[in-house]
């Protein structure tokens, strides 16, 4: 049986990103009403460089590699969304910008829960309580933080668009003519979304840091930063092959919370939002499948 292509994306600012195996695709909506698209061809290093593909090592390079397609999508989308009378964002300050949200989600994340446990560990037992407490306060400071963010305004749409990223891909995934009618019906949540990814990471992390022992405040912090490839890369293939396994209920229970995290960071898609991620969608389809896309294109059309 024919392998079927992966299709995954992410929210922008006004937009969607949609990934095929071959090129990337951005849609956003613009001030004028009108839905701009963009795509570009993947720079996939993995053909190169095989052993990027390899187990364990395949998911710290899908994690660097869409935080960087990501953060340049981002900040492109926030360019086009604007009106032509604003100042577009420059390079430097992408850069900036960038580097402070990866320097504060150190800080938050792996600084400061590793220094709560650090300063109070005579209280909290061996290694093992150690590291379980810590994980629950980064978990808890995770689920804080991305509530924080979901009552602004701003967020709020791209969670909205989030939810029109994942209603589209359940319905090519289903088989579904990629109208906006037929992927309203389905939910905003997907089992290989990166918020169900971010989770089980966190949980994995608690069972290889405590493989690293006790030490200094400087050798905790930093240890934990510098096996982060290992967690990421068994977070990775938990989560792929979760996914594949779907159907099972015992698969269903284990992806079940990170499911229940995605209410935070979804929002139900108004149609024009489901309009802009069809577009995203499309384009990749085109390249990929292209009888299929121009089918799907004219339902679309017809539906609008």
């Amino acid at each position: 049986m024919e392998k079927k292509p992966s299709y995954g994306g992410m929210a922008v600012i006004e937009g969607v990103m949609m990934r095929g195996p071959k090129e990337t695709a951005l849609a956003v909506r613009k001030p004028d009403g009108s839905i701009q698209v963009e795509k570009e061809p993947n720079n996939d290093l993995g053909k190169r460089y095989p052993f990027l593909k390899w187990p364990l090592i395949r998911g710290s390079y899908v994690l660097i590699e869409s935080m960087v397609v990501g953060v340049r999508m981002l900040n492109k989308s926030a360019n086009l969304s604007i009106a032509e009378e604003e100042e577009e964002l420059s390079a430097k300050e992408i850069f900036f910008t960038g580097l402070t949200a990866v320097v504060m989600a150190m800080v938050l994340f792996v600084a400061l829960p590793t220094a709560i446990v650090h300063f109070t560990k005579q209280f909290l037992g061996g290694v093992v309580s150690q590291n379980i407490v810590e994980g629950i306060i980064r978990i808890t400071f995770f689920l804080l933080y991305v509530y924080m963010i979901s009552k602004m305004k701003e967020i709020e749409r791209v969670f909205m668009y989030h939810g029109a990223e994942h209603k589209s891909i359940l319905a090519l995934e289903a088989g579904e003519e990629l109208t906006v009618a037929n992927v309203r019906k389905y939910g905003t949540m997907h089992p290989r979304c990166g918020t169900s990814f971010l989770l089980i990471v966190m949980v994995i992390s608690i069972l290889v840091f405590a493989l690293l022992g006790e030490g200094t405040l400087f050798y905790r912090v930093w240890s934990r930063i510098a096996v982060f490839p290992i967690v990421a890369g068994l977070g990775y293939e938990f989560i792929k092959f979760s996914g594949k396994c779907y159907q099972n209920r015992w698969a269903q229970y284990v992806i079940a919370p990170g499911l229940w995290l995605q209410k935070l960071t979804t929002r139900e898609p108004d149609d024009t939002q489901l309009e802009v991620a069809l577009a995203a969608l499309q384009a990749v389809l085109a390249e990929d499948e292209p009888d299929a896309a121009i089918s799907k294109a004219e339902g679309s059309r017809q539906s609008a």
